[in-house]
């Protein structure tokens, strides 16, 4: 009782209980405040310990010191009659019942306005990732939806006399792609995963298998003067079984029933139950058709001259039969080609394309193609990015499951930053046209943007497989090394790019992380003066990835000027450096791609044979 009774007159009850009171409503705002700025759970626990150990001081100095008019002094050391202690008692009585009321005044104000809003937060983060999951797996269930029902149309062989007549047997492949295609129940392989097996000697079972699907059609097509031999087989590629075989002898005014016959076969013989129609072709004059035919080989050769003869003859085409709506699409995409190949000017390009697309849609409303072309002119030229998803939007509706309007459709969300859903998207196109190295280099880009490096490295990797001297992938291949911080391997990929300008920017990078200066300023001098303005981009790029922020934001505002601010995206890993300068927003801000800007534009995307929109929301 002594001991109990010393206790109270020297205030160590009081002075303990308002230290623990104090305690615990600092550590209740620590556990708040902390994690808002970074710290983690280990700082909060940091500051509980400590708070815990100083109990043991301030009861000790409770009992050895007594607070006096003059400052602390020894108990012992002061006098009965004056001592303040009670008053001193009364003091720690109302800082206890001050920091009650504090405390009881914070758990309201963390019961019914922070903890809904952490909530709400820990709500919203938990379902992005169940989105992202969700966006993520729903593309192979897609797949998987398909069963057997999936085929691949392998070019078929020019028998005829004529090498030339390659361009024949080529069509008529991609015609029946084409009119399949139209299926919604059969999942069919685009033309650029079909066509990778063009000339080379290998077995059905490894088609089936490389492509994943469970039949091929292939055959033969012989062209003498107006007569035809065409010959088609059906195989199911995991046993190399021949399923049905015929061979036309016609004339060319019979091909497109002869491609009706083979696709009404194939849906027979896998057994589809169709719930529209059965596709069918659309008659054209022969001759129309021939030259069409021929033009799209000779736009799809990649040279110059290639290019220029088949817009030659897309005219020739169009002057037989001025209402062949593919052709008009057909000739606007050889212009955009044109114009990226340099060998148009921008204004005189898009005008082209713009006016020979919009004669489509004259003819035929509901042509989808044609508003994907829309929808890349509006991107492309316009930087219109709500425009660019009406037209898409209207084309998935006509056409959900045309591999050319998903792709553009993954190319518009990585513009609008909706990451996650362009990567739903080329995985699914990837389902279509799995060898596609556009679509393959887009997956990888799309990867790099999310900093998901060892994924984008692997699509970029499989891409190299099939293609080794694909523009751009060693480039893209060396920054991600460079990011993860290894440049001498980032220097190797860089030097193996084969376009020189971003090879000589690449190696500008890598040299300054090496610390290779005279050679990082050599390669930037060598960048600038030989591509200047043309090379905008990379230029920034390198002044952005160096951390010199002034110059970065110099060769940003050349783009903007010369009409390539389109170009700019707003989540890119090399141009973090500049996201926390104002004059990075203002920028954004003028070239249409600021955050609120991009989630102001409606964009509802769907996956084709689900109908589900493929994120509620942009990132």
């Amino acid at each position: 009782m002594k001991l109990l009774s010393e206790l109270k007159r020297r205030n160590v009850l009081r002075a303990g209980a308002a230290y623990i009171v104090t305690a615990w409503l600092v550590i209740q705002v620590v556990e708040t405040i902390l994690p808002a700025f970074g710290f983690g759970d280990s700082a909060v626990r940091y500051v509980t310990i400590t708070l815990m150990i100083g109990i043991v001081p301030v009861v000790v100095l409770s009992w050895v010191f007594e607070w006096t008019p003059e400052g602390l002094r020894r108990d012992a050391d002061v006098e009965p009659g004056d001592s303040i202690a009670p008053r001193t008692g009364r003091l720690l009585d109302r800082m206890i019942i001050v920091v009650l009321a504090l405390g009881l005044a914070y758990f309201g104000f963390d019961k019914f306005v922070l903890a809904p809003a952490r909530d709400d937060a820990r709500a919203s983060q938990v379902a992005e990732q169940i989105d992202e999951a969700r966006r993520e797996g729903r593309s192979d269930a897609l797949i998987e939806s398909f069963g057997d029902n999936s085929i691949a149309v392998l070019p078929f062989v020019n028998m005829s006399a004529d090498p030339e007549q390659e361009y024949f047997s080529d069509g008529i492949s991609e015609e029946l792609l084409n009119l399949l295609a139209q299926i919604p129940e059969l999942r069919v392989i685009s033309r650029s995963s079909a066509f990778a097996f063009k000339g080379k000697d290998i077995n059905i079972v490894d088609v089936g298998r490389q492509l994943n699907v469970a039949h091929v059609l292939e055959g033969s097509v012989r062209k003498s003067g107006d007569r035809i031999r065409i010959t088609a087989q059906l195989i199911e590629s995991g046993t190399d079984t021949h399923m049905w075989s015929q061979t036309y002898d016609r004339t060319m005014g019979d091909v497109f029933a002869i491609q009706d016959d083979i696709a009404a076969v194939v849906v027979e013989r896998l057994k589809l139950e169709i719930l529209g129609e059965e596709p069918v072709s659309r008659p054209v004059d022969p001759d129309a058709y021939e030259l069409f035919l021929q033009a799209r080989h000779l736009a799809r050769s990649g040279s110059d001259e290639g290019l220029e003869t088949a817009i030659d003859l897309y005219h020739q085409t169009l002057v037989i039969d001025p209402d062949y709506v593919a052709a008009w699409d057909h000739l606007a995409v050889a212009y955009d080609n044109r114009v990226a190949m340099g060998l148009l000017p921008v204004e005189e390009g898009a005008l082209l394309a713009r006016r020979a697309t919009e004669r489509a849609l004259e003819l035929d409303p509901d042509y989808a193609p044609a508003y994907t072309e829309l929808a890349w002119i509006a991107m492309q030229y316009d930087n219109d990015l709500a425009a660019a998803a009406r037209h898409l939007e209207r084309a998935q509706q006509l056409d959900p499951d045309n591999t050319s309007t998903l792709g553009v459709t993954a190319v518009l969300l990585n513009n609008l930053a909706r990451l996650p859903e362009a990567l739903a998207i080329n995985r699914y196109t990837l389902s279509r046209d799995p060898l596609n190295s556009a679509v393959l280099h887009n997956t990888g880009a799309v990867l790099f943007r999310l900093e998901r490096f060892d994924e984008a490295l692997e699509s970029w990797g499989r891409l190299l497989e099939l293609q080794p001297d694909h523009v751009g992938t060693h480039y893209f291949l060396g920054l991600v090394r460079l990011y993860k911080g290894e440049p001498d391997a980032a220097l190797v990929e860089f030097q193996g790019e084969s376009f020189e300008p971003l090879s000589v920017a690449g190696k500008a990078m890598a040299f300054h992380a090496l610390g290779r200066i005279d050679e990082y300023e050599s390669s930037l001098q060598t960048l600038i003066d030989r591509w200047g303005v043309d090379a905008a981009s990379a230029v920034a790029r390198v002044y952005a990835t160096t951390g010199q922020i002034d110059p970065a934001f110099e060769w940003l505002e050349k783009m903007v000027e010369s009409g390539n601010g389109g170009q700019i995206n707003p989540i890119d890993p090399g141009f973090e450096a500049l996201s926390d300068d104002a004059r990075w927003n203002e920028l954004l801000e003028r070239v249409n791609k600021a955050p609120e800007q991009l989630e102001a534009i409606e964009f509802d995307v769907r996956l084709p044979a689900e109908g589900a929109s493929v994120a509620p929301a942009p990132i």
